[in-house]
């Protein structure tokens, strides 16, 4: 096995450069086949779990819903106060900020979860080829990521998706709340924050482009491709979930929570057949 990561690492040092030693030896970064195994657990219990769900009950996991998504609020915040903090200070913050950036990486792999409580809730419908496409391709990106570009127009989409995440997960972890769902007013708005994070990630993405800096022209280009990827599939969950529950605002509460089709939905009831786009 070590012979063929180092082949591995040889053929992608080969394609893509050399890569950045500043983060040789740390968790899941040193070769990428763990980072590929993971993906592909993922997607073997995306396949198979709905399948082992069917004839059983679906699971509550409430108080863990509360739990997880609590979590995942903290976590993002810490990464997004971290990184800005960061920015402001001297003296070279960029190994610091690439330790925080590796958190972001790491969140990732715990972001599965929000399918697998999908799966245990038999939330079937909440897994989608947007759902999947996101959570599958941004672990690989970002193991990419932190071996080549861990730092420099690196920070920004992250920071960015972190601010977003500490208003989605904080969402999420209301929502798992019965009593508190009536008062959850603001989910439409989740989407619009997703779409603007996307925006201007590639605006300052298309900056660096113009206005060129060290930022390998190469990554750039790619991300301004994923960006391009990720405005049309969640522009096209917003379109077809919003303007086809605008035209009945009587089902905008049903037993006392919001009903509407929506993309952020893991602390929900199934019977609710929400959405969520992320």
């Amino acid at each position: 096995m070590e012979s063929f990561n180092q082949k591995l690492n040889s053929q992608l040092e080969s394609w893509i450069g050399p890569r950045d030693q500043r983060v040789r030896g740390w968790l899941l970064l040193d070769n990428y086949p763990p980072t590929f195994a993971l993906t592909v657990m993922y997607l073997l219990i995306v396949w198979i779990g709905p399948k082992y769900m069917k004839h059983r009950q679906p699971c509550s996991c409430r108080g863990l819903l509360v739990l997880y998504n609590l979590g995942l609020t903290l976590l993002s915040f810490y990464m997004f106060y971290e990184v800005n903090g960061l920015l402001g200070t001297e003296g070279g913050p960029e190994q610091s900020i690439t330790n925080v950036l590796w958190w972001y990486y790491f969140s990732k792999v715990i972001e599965f979860m929000d399918t697998f409580f999908f799966i245990l809730r038999k939330n079937n419908h909440q897994i989608t080829f947007l759902h999947i496409y996101h959570h599958a391709s941004m672990l690989n990106i970002w193991w990419f990521v932190m071996n080549w570009v861990p730092c420099g127009h690196s920070y920004f989409g992250a920071s960015v998706n972190s601010f977003v995440h500490v208003v989605m997960y904080s969402y999420y972890a209301l929502s798992a709340i019965p009593a508190l769902r009536p008062y959850l007013w603001w989910k439409k708005y989740i989407t619009q924050l997703q779409l603007i994070q996307f925006f201007l990630t590639m605006s300052q993405t298309m900056c660096a482009v113009i206005w060129p800096c060290s930022f390998p022209r190469r990554w750039l280009y790619f991300q301004i491709s994923y960006m391009v990827t990720l405005i049309f599939l969640f522009s096209n969950f917003y379109i077809q979930t919003y303007n086809k529950s605008s035209g009945s605002p009587k089902k905008e509460h049903e037993n006392g929570s919001l009903a509407s089709k929506n993309g952020h939905a893991n602390g929900t009831p199934a019977t609710h057949k929400k959405l969520r786009a992320d």
